[in-house]
């Protein structure tokens, strides 16, 4: 239902913008938001806004990151600035409305 593009290779300190839309969504999400996984480690917050447009953000991408919504369209996107290698993960959309709902998440990968 949460369809995610941009993802891909990029230079350090280049950019990358993702975006996710919901797809024959009928009811539109509280929250949405960013998460984010590599290989043998948790999936981690990177970073979320809410109906009233109120963002949190990971301490280790404030600053480079930007999220937006568009509530009509249910969607949500991720504007990433100065990546760095560590920023190397699968990203997932996330929507929060009783339950989480997940998209089925899209690579990033930055190169030293």
């Amino acid at each position: 239902q949460l369809v995610e593009s941009g993802g891909g290779l990029v230079q350090a300190g280049g950019s990358l913008d993702l975006a996710c839309i919901a797809s024959e969504s009928t009811f539109r999400f509280n929250d949405m938001g960013w998460y984010r996984q590599v290989p043998g480690s948790q999936r981690e917050l990177v970073a979320t806004i809410n109906s009233r447009g109120d963002r949190k953000y990971a301490d280790s991408v404030k600053g480079r990151f930007t999220i937006s919504r568009t509530g009509a369209r249910n969607s949500v996107y991720l504007q990433m600035n100065d990546l760095k290698p560590e920023d190397t993960a699968v990203y997932y959309c996330w929507g929060w409305r009783v339950q989480a709902y997940w998209g089925q998440g899209t690579q990033v990968t930055v190169a030293s």
